[in-house]
């Protein structure tokens, strides 16, 4: 969760905390006020010597008593709720302030990164002006990638889910992916192969069993990393993968994928790399994006994908989607492709199969 998510949940314990121990002195107030008018009463009985008034003003007392009893039983109970609400807002500044650390060292990584990039590009882009003044349009066009020829198969989509802590609605975004999947024009020519809990040996076995075009992970990860799960019931930190050992991985098959689908905070930093070593076609989110917008994001894509648009167009019509719907996310989704291919003309799922 980023230090924003945990910063709401703080505020919002520290309210309810706030309140606890407002009401909790409130009945303290009360119950002190029914201790002192029982010890008036109790007074009183003593002066009178009217045995009516006495029994009346002992009455009294008693009523009086049951209602501070009552009341400081209640303050106790609100005392202890703040008790407990404090210790979880330890608990989350805790949160916060390691979140805080993690993205700015990630903004730090990603600064210089940039930069590097940048400068890469440059000399790229003098290097690459320079072969294309060399060449004709025809020379250009025999440079595409010869991908296979559309073959009458279903396209195979290998479906990671990992949330070692359950802090993610994996589950979630499987079930809306395969709603919009179902109402698509093509939705017979698709098939998942779906692993929650993912680990890794999940990910090796999918490859090499299942034979995937595409690779779609949802989870945790950031600019180096990816968090697979381990084989146990209860939460647990999950098992760290390096983006390099997870490139490893997806070509540890005869027939590669053609497409890796990262669809986990800050991915976009690996997929340079994937595009550049290991598939045509790779997406990455840029920074870290919320459940509810990566959730949109994958259900559209894939809805696009299946009514048998290109990859271009279906990446583009994932992001429109989240802007339609309000949310924040939608500059965050990152499309890479290897130079010698073309996202634009590009399509996974046709009316008799990939």
């Amino acid at each position: 969760m980023s230090s924003s998510q945990y910063q709401g949940q703080l505020d919002r314990k520290r309210k309810s905390r706030i309140a606890a121990e407002t009401k909790a002195g409130e009945l303290r107030s009360k119950e002190s006020k029914h201790r002192a008018d029982a010890a008036s009463a109790r007074l009183a009985a003593e002066k009178t010597t009217n045995a009516t008034t006495r029994k009346s003003k002992l009455s009294k007392a008693e009523r009086e008593d049951k209602h501070a009893q009552a009341a400081g039983k209640d303050a106790a109970a609100a005392q202890s709720k703040a008790a407990g609400y404090l210790r979880e807002e330890s608990a989350l500044g805790i949160k916060v302030a390691r979140a805080l650390k993690t993205e700015n060292e990630a903004a730090e990584r990603k600064r210089k990164r940039e930069q590097q990039q940048a400068e890469r590009k440059a000399v790229s882009d003098r290097t690459a002006m320079e072969t294309r003044l060399s060449q004709t349009e025809s020379v250009v066009r025999s440079a595409l990638r010869d991908l296979p020829e559309p073959k009458p198969e279903k396209l195979r989509v290998l479906m990671l889910a990992a949330s070692s802590e359950g802090d993610l609605r994996v589950g979630r975004e499987q079930k809306r992916i395969r709603a919009a999947v179902e109402s698509a024009l093509h939705r017979d020519h698709i098939e998942f192969d779906v692993r929650p809990a993912a680990t890794g040996a999940d990910l090796l076995d999918g490859i090499t069993k299942f034979r995937p075009h595409v690779v779609h992970f949802s989870g945790h990860s950031d600019d180096e990393l990816i968090v697979f799960e381990d084989e146990q019931d209860e939460a647990h930190p999950g098992v760290v993968v390096s983006a390099r050992t997870f490139a490893k991985a997806i070509q540890a098959t005869d027939t590669p994928p053609l497409l890796v689908l990262l669809n986990s905070c800050n991915s976009a930093a690996q997929i340079d790399d994937l595009v550049a070593e290991v598939v045509p076609f790779a997406i990455g989110m840029a920074d870290s994006i919320d459940d509810v917008d990566a959730i949109n994001y994958a259900a559209q894509f894939y809805a696009a994908i299946t009514n048998g648009q290109s990859i271009d167009s279906s990446h583009l019509s994932a992001q429109v989607a989240l802007e339609l719907a309000g949310l924040d996310g939608a500059e965050l989704p990152t499309l890479a492709w290897a130079d010698d291919v073309d996202p634009t003309t590009t399509v996974l799922v046709t009316g008799t199969g990939i």
